[in-house]
């Protein structure tokens, strides 16, 4: 399809704690829309009173996180009668609670690592051995996120993991390779391996610019072989059916000393900015920048009933 000329709403911002990289995101997608034709709208939504002319083609979601990924915007949109890119209300809600999507990945058999929801109200005992890795339910971009070795630890994780709510979710730790791989429709990318500099890949390590410390190396494709490659990519394809995560997304995942995927987490809006990974993936794939916009926003309008 052709979008030129087509008037085309960037939803950018957002009232949640990756406001930031949602307007960097936002400007390189606004950069290659432009460069497409498109009569493209800028909408910085800044609480969740949304507000978006009916006129448009259609609606460009990159908030991350907090009501741009959890279903929120999205219930919005459809209530105003604007088709949106991404996954539904439904299946955005779902994928934005690691809890919830956990549950999901265990009842379609997806490999993803055992795991148990904490109260924060010193009722409940740790029943995973050390090490462990300790994550809000519904924060993105590692925020909040701590992998703890030991008890005094453990501790300082739990007391930080009441900013985000009443229970915890804590995983057990594999240790091996990040890698992430994105889906569109039914194209998975080529895998990418995030080699952190240091530490692990927190929001210091995946935004440098944000912070102005932090480094993180990627490979992609992974230096994999066939058979594991093939095994992660489609733990990651699993992953996304067992959601019904429609359009895109990005799934995390840790590959164990062994060669066993065990899938993390799904990003239903994956970061869209200059050192974003779904780009980077889709470009080893053969597909630029505004031909990766022109695919999501093919399938958005396909998976809304406007094709």
């Amino acid at each position: 399809m052709t979008l030129k000329n087509h008037k085309i709403a960037v939803l950018k911002g957002g009232p949640g704690s990756e406001r930031a990289v949602s307007l960097k995101s936002a400007e390189s997608v606004t950069e290659a829309l432009k460069s497409l034709g498109a009569d493209v709208l800028e909408v910085d939504v800044l609480t969740t009173e949304l507000q978006v002319p009916k006129d448009v083609l259609i609606a460009v979601n990159m908030i991350h996180g907090t009501f741009g990924e959890d279903g929120g915007i999205q219930e919005a949109l459809e209530k105003l009668g604007v088709p949106y890119t991404g996954a539904g209300v439904e299946t955005s809600r779902v994928a934005f609670d690691k809890v919830l999507s956990k549950r999901k990945f265990l009842e379609a058999g997806v490999p993803t690592p055992r795991s148990q929801v904490l109260r924060l109200d010193g009722v409940d005992e740790l029943e995973l051995a050390l090490p462990v890795v300790v994550k809000p339910p519904c924060e993105g971009s590692s925020v909040g996120v701590h992998i703890v070795r030991s008890k005094d630890e453990l501790a300082a994780a739990l007391e930080d993991a009441k900013k985000y709510g009443d229970e915890t979710l804590v995983e057990e730790y594999i240790e091996g390779r990040e890698l992430t791989v994105g889906v569109i429709g039914d194209q998975v990318l080529p895998v990418i391996h995030i080699e952190p500099v240091s530490g692990f890949y927190d929001i210091n390590n995946k935004y440098p610019w944000m912070s102005g410390t932090g480094k993180t190396l990627y490979h992609c494709p992974a230096d994999l072989d066939a058979r594991v490659t093939a095994r992660v990519q489609q733990a990651a394809l699993e992953a996304m059916r067992a959601l019904g995560v429609e359009v895109y997304g990005r799934v995390d995942v840790m590959l164990r000393k062994d060669g066993e995927p065990f899938v993390l987490e799904i990003n239903t809006i994956p970061g869209m900015t200059v050192s974003s990974l779904l780009p980077k993936a889709a470009r080893v794939a053969g597909m630029e920048f505004p031909q990766l916009m022109e695919r999501i926003i093919e399938l958005s309008l396909k998976a809304r009933g406007k094709d």
